[in-house]
């Protein structure tokens, strides 16, 4: 894990350990996905479905899309 400074272009830099976790190259788009305070950068899937499969996972209150379900 590494602490990189945001640029004043607003860039940063990935860091070379991440970026060969990732496989990643230059010219390669990444994903990059907000959830609250926590931002998650992944290559550009080929499912956006499956990518982003279990990130919602405890962002509603036990019950809620069971009861929106079947108000449909």
């Amino acid at each position: 894990m590494g602490i990189q400074k945001l640029s004043r272009k607003k860039q940063i830099v990935i860091p070379k350990a991440a970026r060969e976790a990732m496989r990643v190259k230059g010219g390669d788009k990444l994903l990059v996905v907000v959830k609250g305070d926590v931002t998650v950068v992944m290559p550009e899937p080929k499912s956006y479905a499956k990518a982003l499969q279990g990130l919602g996972k405890g962002m509603y209150p036990q019950g809620y899309l069971k009861k929106e379900r079947q108000s449909w």
